[in-house]
C-alpha cells in the first residue's frame, strides 16, 4: 500500500500543533518559545513547500503560508523574523543552523538528544572540524562572544566565504550560535558558545539510539503522521537513523507503521 497523502484529520491535528489556525497564531516572543516547547523543535523561516513546524507559519496562522518574494515589506514575514530574533536574544530556546543547514530551534529537553547525533566531541575536534573552524573555536573559547567581523579578524579567517562555511559548521557541530544580532550602526551577530547558555543541557549524555527515539517522538507528537522521507528532510537525520528512530516508537507502542515509510501517532485527538 501506498500513502501519498495525509488525511484531513492529521492536517487538522497538525494545525492546532503547529498554530496553522488564525485563533492560535503567534504574535510574541514569548508564544514562540511555547510553541518551540510544545513541538520540542522547529525551523525559523520555512513555508507550506518544507515540511514541519515553522514560526513564520506560525505566525501566518495558516497551513498554506507562502513566504513572499519582497519579505521586506511583508507584515507577516517581517513580524516573524522580529520574532526569531527575540527568540535568539532571550536565549531560553537553542537556536542555530543544525542539519542540512536550516535554522533551528530546540527546546531545552530535546538539546541533548540532538547533541548525541550532531555535536562534535572535544576530543574529536582535531579529527573532524576544518582547520579554520578551529581557529574561530579557539578565539571562541578564549573571548566567549565576539561579533562577526571581529572574529573574523581575531581569528585570521579573513575571506569572507572561507568564514561563512566555517561558521555553518561550528554551528552543526553544535560548537558555537548567534546570541544576538544588532542591525545598528550596522548589522551583525554576535556568536558564543552554547555552554554559555546551556551548560546543564550539554552535560547530560544519552546513547544514540534513545536520542534518535526521542527526537522521532518529538516530531510524532506535533505531526501525528508521517510520510516517506518526512523525518530525514525536517531533522537532517539520514533516512536510516529517522527509520531506527521510528521503528522503536512501534516497538514500545506510541507509534503505529501504516505502510513502507509511514507511522502514526496511535492516538491523535
Amino acid at each position: 500500500m501506498t500513502i501519498k497523502f495525509l488525511p484531513e484529520e492529521v492536517e487538522a491535528y497538525r494545525d492546532r500543533m503547529w498554530r496553522r489556525e488564525p485563533e492560535l497564531r503567534i504574535e510574541s516572543a514569548l508564544e514562540a518559545e511555547h510553541l518551540i516547547e510544545a513541538v520540542g523543535f522547529c525551523s525559523a523561516m520555512t513555508d507550506v513547500r518544507h515540511p514541519g513546524p515553522s514560526i513564520y507559519i506560525a505566525v501566518c496562522g495558516r497551513r498554506d503560508a507562502h513566504m513572499p518574494r519582497n519579505v521586506q515589506k511583508d507584515p507577516e514575514a517581517s513580524l516573524a523574523w522580529v520574532i526569531k530574533d527575540e527568540v535568539m536574544r532571550r536565549g531560553r530556546v537553542y537556536y542555530a543552523k543544525l542539519g542540512r543547514g536550516r535554522a533551528t530551534f530546540i527546546a531545552p529537553r530535546l538539546i541533548q538528544h540532538f547533541q548525541a547525533l550532531w555535536g562534535i566531541p572535544k576530543r574529536a575536534e582535531g579529527e573532524m572540524l576544518s582547520a579554520d573552524a578551529r581557529a574561530i573555536l579557539r578565539v571562541l573559547r578564549r573571548e566567549w562572544e565576539m561579533a562577526t567581523k571581529d572574529l573574523r579578524e581575531e581569528s585570521g579567517v579573513r575571506d569572507r566565504k572561507r568564514f561563512t562555511h566555517a561558521l555553518d559548521e561550528l554551528q552543526r557541530g553544535m560548537k558555537v550560535i548567534p546570541g544576538e544580532v544588532l542591525y545598528e550602526p550596522w548589522f551583525t551577530y554576535i556568536w558564543t558558545l552554547p555552554e554559555a547558555r546551556f551548560a546543564p543541557e550539554l552535560k547530560l549524555k544519552v546513547k544514540r539510539e534513545r536520542a534518535l527515539r526521542e527526537i522521532a517522538r518529538a516530531y510524532r507528537e506535533g505531526a501525528g503522521m508521517t510520510l516517506p522521507g518526512e523525518l530525514s528532510k525536517v531533522t537532517g537525520l539520514s533516512r536510516p537513523d529517522a527509520g531506527l528512530g521510528n521503528h522503536a516508537l512501534v516497538k514500545e507502542g506510541y507509534a503505529e507503521r501504516l505502510a513502507t515509510g509511514v507511522y502514526r501517532k496511535r492516538l491523535i485527538q
